[in-house]
């Protein structure tokens, strides 16, 4: 058994398929099929089932997959133990980010970032939390930024900083006429969320379902990839949406008018930076922790000490 032929595993078991399996790993299709059939004959199993198509994994070549997933990991850790041994912060790094944190995050540490450690070769990605937590786990990215608690054992939360939520109310809606609003004002047949997938659109129906009273029964079901298109159905003058506070900083003059605070205790997410418990690219972590929170929001890094209702995803 050879580290290239759980390569060419893990190869086919993602692209379901010999020919594009072999494109990835640059070599031909006869030589990967072969070295393939060459480890199952020598475990005399049958990794895959070339019956199907796409190409399925039998239950025996499940488990081949799972552990080969780790061998591979492993041993690409040995480069990278090499390189955090150096003075300096250099390396790849593959970040991920959900898409309700990667619009206003990002662009606050990411040039100063890439200034600061130009040997840093930095990906990111968006995914939704369900996604990440998969890929951090199968080391396919090395860290990700996203909304915790996750209440996973092998993964490392470490809290950046907590943000609220603000009310953003159509011209005239009655919930616009209060000072503050309270969460159990909030009725799930006003307000537009964020499509499934998107763990904001979970704390917002978590929010909502303490007013359990309310039953649905908005004859329009309609749901979102993005605050861009919720700001914008409230603007046309339809119901309402919640809104985390640096999407609200980026609203102009005018459009603050139509934020509400919510009453304590306020509705909070909680932004961490996560990775894997065994990762062991600790300096690039670091480097990037100290420049996200260089970057924060002051007024967020005091909100740590508000009252708050950190809300779960």
């Amino acid at each position: 058994m050879t580290l290239t032929q759980l390569e060419y595993v893990l190869a086919v078991a993602k692209y379901k398929h010999f020919g594009r399996a072999a494109d990835s790993c640059y070599v031909t299709q006869p030589t990967l099929s072969m070295q393939i059939q060459k480890l199952e004959e020598e475990l005399q199993i049958i990794i895959f089932d070339r019956s199907h198509s796409p190409i399925k994994l039998t239950v025996e070549g499940e488990q081949i997959l799972d552990q080969a997933k780790r061998v591979v990991s492993e041993h690409k850790k040995i480069y990278t133990i090499i390189e955090q041994n150096k003075d300096e912060v250099s390396g790849d790094f593959k970040l991920a980010v959900i898409p309700t944190l990667s619009p206003f995050i990002i662009p606050l540490f990411l040039q100063s970032f890439v200034a600061r450690y130009p040997k840093v070769n930095i990906e990111i990605v968006e995914h939704t939390t369900d996604e990440i937590i998969t890929l951090v786990k199968d080391d396919l990215v090395d860290a990700a930024l996203l909304v915790t608690p996750l209440y996973e054992k092998n993964i490392i939360e470490k809290v950046l900083y907590f943000e609220p939520f603000y009310l953003f109310a159509s011209n005239g809606h009655p919930l616009g006429k209060k000072s503050k609003v309270k969460q159990e004002d909030l009725d799930i047949n006003d307000i537009w969320l964020l499509n499934k997938g998107n763990c904001f659109r979970d704390q917002v129906l978590n929010i909502c379902s303490q007013n359990k009273n309310k039953k649905v029964t908005n004859p329009i079901n309609f749901e979102s990839g993005n605050f861009e298109t919720l700001k914008n159905m409230v603007l046309s003058g339809c119901g309402y949406t919640l809104l985390p506070q640096m999407a609200v900083d980026a609203l102009n003059k005018k459009h603050k008018n139509l934020v509400r605070e919510f009453s304590k205790p306020i509705p909070t997410r909680e932004v961490s930076l996560i990775h894997s418990k065994h990762s062991v690219k600790n300096k690039i972590l670091d480097a990037l922790e100290e420049e996200i929170l260089s970057y924060i929001p002051e007024n967020l890094i005091e909100f740590n000490q508000k009252k708050q209702e950190v809300i779960d995803i």
